[in-house]
């Protein structure tokens, strides 16, 4: 990748700023990688999962944490904000939460006559949306238009939101009671679903170590990647090369979802771009200008696991998303790039 010259458009919660900036592959290896250490100071062992959260930052998509309770999901979200040095808020989700209490409200001030409107905690740069399949269906799709087009409508006037803007969402895949199971539709709208998963033995005896204060490491961080500059770097992923026959590899896997026996549901077109763009931030992320089937393979399971739906008859003989992507990855050929490097 060519060092390019770009005009990037910034725009926050309360302005619109223009500037050029230039922009290369060494400068997005040592942005994500400074990023990526830093968040690793206070989350422990769990680098893949901090470079597929930056995967996500880098082509502008969401990401859903799976997982029970105490595995430092929180942790992980105010880590990756105070690195960034952006803003962050996080939302509780009960059954009484309204739509309201996420985007934002207009008040009466009757000193003037006029309604003001106050915005809500949406109006961030990582929003941390705990346990979200505690809240109401209704309140559950007050996220789904900025998920999708980074603003929010409301009361006749459209909004536009922070840049960056990360959701973080965590759902707790064991308690059920007092939940509302979150529709496809807005499943879809999380580029990838991750699992943190419990730390190893030494991992976790080096966390009760650094925790031994009366503070939380995390009050160290400081930030240690210029937000400024991340336009300018997501402007420059969705450049990345992609090979032909890479294309033709994703394609080949997102079109074996749609035939393979056991599923009712294959993965959308809208799938077919999650994963087109995260495997393209993968190679920026590891210092490439191009795409390899690997980056694709990387990104699958936690890219398409979420959007395709398993025929009853499967779910009954103990078949699971993840085992049926695996197979369809194991049995679809790797393309030849000889001339890659």
């Amino acid at each position: 990748m060519q060092k390019t010259l770009l005009f990037v458009k910034r725009i926050d919660a309360s302005r619109l700023v223009c500037y050029l900036c230039y922009v290369d592959l060494k400068e997005i290896k040592v942005w994500t990688d400074t990023l990526i250490n830093s968040v690793e100071q206070v989350f422990l062992g769990k680098r893949e999962v901090i470079e597929k959260i930056v995967v996500a930052l880098l082509c502008r998509g969401h990401v859903l944490l799976e997982d029970v309770p105490g595995m430092g999901k929180t942790i992980l979200a105010r880590a990756f904000a105070q690195s960034l040095g952006g803003k962050f808020t996080r939302i509780q989700c009960t059954p009484d939460l309204m739509p309201a209490d996420i985007l934002g409200v207009s008040v009466y001030n009757p000193k003037d006559g006029e309604f003001h409107f106050k915005e809500g905690p949406i109006f961030t740069n990582i929003l941390l949306v705990d346990e979200i399949n505690r809240a109401t269906p209704r309140t559950q799709s007050a996220l789904l238009e900025a998920m999708g087009e980074n603003q929010i409508s409301l009361e006749g006037h459209t909004f536009k939101l922070a840049e960056p803007f990360l959701v973080l969402a965590t759902e707790n895949p064991v308690e059920f009671e007092g939940t509302f199971p979150l529709p496809e539709a807005q499943k879809d709208r999380f580029l990838l679903v991750l699992t943190v998963g419990y730390p190893t033995g030494e991992i976790e005896k080096e966390i009760i170590r650094r925790q031994r204060r009366l503070t939380h490491p995390l009050n160290d961080l400081k930030p240690v990647a210029d937000l400024t500059r991340l336009w300018a770097i997501q402007e420059a992923v969705v450049k990345i090369y992609m090979d032909p026959r890479v294309e033709d590899y994703l394609l080949a896997i997102i079109t074996a979802t749609r035939s393979h026996p056991f599923l009712q549901l294959g993965a959308s077109v809208r799938a077919s771009l999650a994963l087109a763009r995260a495997a393209q931030a993968h190679a920026a992320l590891k210092g490439r200008d191009y795409v390899l089937p690997e980056d694709v393979r990387e990104l699958a399971l936690s890219v398409l696991a979420k959007r395709i739906i398993l025929k009853p008859e499967a779910l009954f003989k103990g078949q699971k998303a993840e085992r049926i992507l695996e197979e369809i990855l194991e049995n679809t050929p790797y393309p030849e790039l000889a001339d890659a490097s």
